[in-house]
């Protein structure tokens, strides 16, 4: 059982995973366990699953998948485009109407939909990836010489689960440089298995470019794959100007994890959202939706 936070409502509700049975039996079980480690962490089982969902076989998941977790199709940019396959339905663009982004420079906005933590002041060495399980940044990025530069600074984590929209977006204006790819594993992010497998950030196949932005620093954008998630991709064009708001990329199918670090003194997150991290707890959030104010 997931609980998040809902912002809205001010109440906790439970998260409806898609595929729980699965997560729970893969890695809490000794037979899931194992199978995990011998063929399911590893990159030619998310391919194969991959090109599954872009065949035109995987689409007849569409119509059961948007029923039994109440999507809401008016959202899309076109509410009557028929998929061809799973992967497209799950790339889907949204309105700019059903995702407003603030104007103000004052704001920081999420860079899409998801359940996100906060950490404030954080400690290079001891980022936390759950209760009791810590990751470093230096790890992460395998850049000391970058890493060093965040210390005492703010990580946002944002999950997003297979039923979320799952592109993501710049959160400011400016310039965006190069990404840099590092190979890994490809475990599932759901709280299930980040409560099992220690450092799982630092295990999985992940991606991070520095945005200079314009209101809040350098930022450094890390988008870290998962299982399924056999690509991430990166739809802007590195040195190019880029509006706040605008897509940077987007994973294809399975729950991933986008990662923002910034430097010390640039922001203070809302209070809310720090509060509910503090108690191990996630807040629901959409991209576009304000996160947080400049220091």
């Amino acid at each position: 059982m997931i609980k998040f936070y809902n912002r809205k409502t001010k109440e906790y509700e439970i998260e409806k995973v898609a595929g729980d049975k699965y997560l729970k039996w893969v890695y809490t079980s000794p037979v899931g366990k194992s199978l995990t480690e011998l063929f399911i962490k590893k990159k030619l089982f998310s391919n194969l699953y991959g090109r599954y969902c872009d065949s035109k076989y995987s689409a007849k998941k569409i119509d059961a998948f948007i029923k039994d977790f109440d999507i809401d199709m008016s959202l899309c940019e076109d509410p009557s485009v028929k998929f061809s396959n799973f992967n497209e339905f799950f790339i889907r663009k949204l309105s700019k109407e059903s995702r407003p982004v603030s104007t103000d420079k004052n704001i920081l906005v999420s860079p899409g939909d998801g359940r996100l933590s906060a950490y404030e002041n954080i400690d290079l060495d001891n980022i936390v990836q759950v209760k009791g399980f810590t990751y470093s940044l230096r790890e992460l990025l395998k850049d000391d010489k970058v890493a060093k530069e965040y210390e005492g600074g703010t990580c946002l984590i944002l999950r997003l689960c297979p039923t979320d929209y799952h592109r993501f977006h710049f959160v400011d204006d400016g310039i965006c440089g190069e990404t840099k790819k590092i190979s890994g594993r490809y475990y599932s992010v759901n709280p299930i298995a980040l409560e099992r497998i220690p450092k799982l950030f630092c295990e999985n196949k992940r991606e991070w470019s520095i945005f200079k932005s314009e209101n809040f620093g350098e930022i450094i954008h890390v988008e870290v794959g998962a299982t399924c998630v056999g690509t991430i991709i990166q739809t802007y064009t590195p040195g190019q100007k880029i509006k706040k708001g605008d897509e940077k990329g987007y994973f294809k199918f399975g729950g991933s994890t986008t990662i923002l670090f910034l430097k010390k003194d640039k922001v203070k997150i809302d209070k809310d959202i720090v509060y509910q991290t503090s108690l191990g707890i996630e807040t629901k959030v959409i991209m576009g939706e304000n996160i947080g104010r400049i220091l």
